[in-house]
C-alpha cells in the first residue's frame, strides 16, 4: 500500500474492522470492496492520496496570471519550466521567483499536505496564459490521511454488506458500490480534503 493507485487500507485491516479476522470466506468480496472504494474517494475528493517515490514530469495549462494549479507534489519539484507545449522542454524557473502553495504543507495549521499551487513573486517568473507549466516532482501525498484510511473503512465494510440486503441499500450505485456523497459520515471525514478539478496538459 502507498504507490499511485493502490488500495487506501489492507484487507488485514478491513477485517479487524469488521471482526472478521478469523474468517476467510469473504477475503475476495472484501478486497472488491476495497479496491471499489478507494475509485469512489478518488472521485468524490478529485484527488489521489498515495505518493509516487520518484519524481516526473507532467504539465498545466497556464490560465491565470498569478498562480498556476497543479496536482499533488509530496517533496520539492527537481524543475519547473514554463513552455510553449506540454511535452517541450521550455525556460527553467529560478529559484526565488516563485512560491509554492500551501506553504511548508500547512493547511488550517495541520502539517503534512501536499504542495498543489505555484505562484509568481514580486518580480519574479511571469505567468502567461496559453502557455505551460512543466514540473519533475514527486506527485502524491507522502502518507495517506488518517480521514481517508477511516472512511475507507466505513465504505468497505457498507459496501461488503450490501450482499446482506435483499434489494440492495440506498446510496449503492449499480455495481453495488457505496457512493462517498450518500454515507454522511465519510462525507464529513472528506469533503475538508475535496480538490477543485484542474486540466492537465
Amino acid at each position: 500500500m502507498g504507490a499511485i493507485g493502490d488500495p487506501y487500507l489492507e484487507l488485514a485491516d478491513l477485517k479487524r474492522y469488521l471482526s472478521m479476522e478469523d474468517d476467510s470466506r469473504f477475503d475476495q468480496e472484501l478486497t472488491e470492496a476495497i479496491a471499489s472504494i478507494t475509485k469512489e474517494i478518488n472521485r468524490h475528493c478529485n484527488r489521489q492520496f498515495n505518493k509516487a517515490p520518484t519524481a516526473s514530469w507532467r504539465s498545466f495549462p497556464i490560465r491565470y496570471a498569478s498562480f498556476v494549479d497543479t496536482a499533488d507534489f509530496w517533496d520539492d519539484p527537481t524543475e519547473i519550466q514554463i513552455s510553449s507545449a506540454p511535452d517541450v522542454a521550455g525556460t527553467v524557473l529560478t529559484a526565488g521567483s516563485y512560491v509554492l502553495e500551501p506553504l511548508d504543507g500547512i493547511v488550517d495549521d495541520e502539517p503534512g499536505w501536499p504542495r498543489w499551487k505555484l505562484k509568481p513573486t514580486a518580480n519574479g517568473v511571469r505567468l502567461i496564459p496559453g502557455m505551460y507549466l512543466r514540473m519533475n516532482a514527486p506527485w502524491g501525498w507522502e502518507s495517506v490521511p488518517a480521514d481517508v484510511v477511516q472512511s475507507g473503512k466505513i465504505m468497505a465494510g457498507a459496501t461488503f454488506q450490501i450482499k446482506d440486503a435483499p434489494f440492495g441499500v440506498a446510496g449503492s450505485d449499480q455495481w453495488g458500490t457505496i457512493r462517498v456523497r450518500d454515507n454522511q459520515m465519510a462525507v464529513n471525514k472528506l469533503n475538508r480534503l475535496v480538490k477543485d478539478r484542474i486540466l492537465v496538459g
